[in-house]
């Protein structure tokens, strides 16, 4: 934000705000929040917006695709912002009058992931999310459960997903993949139960290093604007640098 700001002091708002004409009069900004925020924070009165005329669905297709290009964005917001473009769409699709251009086109995750970075195929597990309970979906904005393991999960139905959570808690653990997939097959074959549930979770599965980082210890070898992804991307291309100066080491002839 604090970039964005002296940006805008410095050049102005480059990219205009959108927003549409409101039913009680002025407008209902759609996208440009943090444009908004900034001008107000550079003491900037006026911002550069285009006004359009949208339906309520077009309004939430243009409101997802702005939103999803944040970088710190969960799991879970993704979920439910695929979840709505792709119910605004079929909305779409379903009209009759001769001016949509949606008339006759598959409607389906392809079309979600027209105007996105995911593929087809991501989104489709980025929505399976939407049928997790709660307490699962929020193991998975917290990186406490794998992804994947987390949309095996999704096929369950919520008593199941309920038990399974139970079983977390109890074990203190959650499912790998592969038990996820285990949990799931006898789910679709009409086992499963608390008995299979325990089961399967108390299987071995193999051990995992897990270094936790100090917030304050970490973060003071980085400007105060950096996002999270941003310090672990750094981190991670650091200890590359380090593993190849090892394997330089470690490939030197003796003296």
């Amino acid at each position: 934000m604090a970039e964005l700001v002296e940006s805008i002091k410095e050049n102005g708002v480059l990219v205009p705000a959108i927003a549409r004409p409101h039913p009680e009069g002025g407008v209902e900004l759609l996208s440009g929040q943090r444009r908004l925020k900034a001008c107000e924070l550079a003491e900037i009165k006026e911002i550069p917006v285009i006004v359009k005329d949208l339906d309520d669905d077009a309004a939430i297709i243009l409101l997802v695709d702005s939103n999803l290009h944040r970088e710190d964005i969960l799991p879970s917001e993704k979920a439910f912002a695929y979840q709505m473009k792709l119910e605004a769409l079929k909305r779409q699709g379903k009209r009759t009058d001769l001016t949509s251009r949606q008339i006759g086109e598959k409607l389906s995750v392809d079309t979600v992931s027209e105007n996105s970075a995911d593929s087809s195929r991501s989104i489709h597990r980025y929505i399976r999310l939407t049928n997790l309970i709660d307490p699962i979906l929020e193991m998975v904005d917290n990186k406490q459960i794998a992804f994947n393991a987390a949309v095996e999960l999704s096929y369950l139905g919520s008593k199941e997903q309920a038990e399974v959570f139970e079983s977390i808690e109890a074990e203190e653990a959650a499912p790998s993949i592969e038990q996820s997939r285990k949990i799931r097959r006898f789910s679709q074959e009409g086992k499963l139960n608390t008995a299979v549930i325990e089961s399967i979770m108390q299987e071995q599965k193999p051990e995992k290093i897990k270094i936790i980082l100090e917030e304050d210890k970490i973060k003071r070898y980085f400007p105060n604007n950096y996002t999270r992804r941003q310090i672990e991307d750094t981190v991670m291309r650091l200890l590359e640098q380090w593993h190849r100066q090892q394997m330089r080491k470690k490939n030197q002839p003796e003296r």
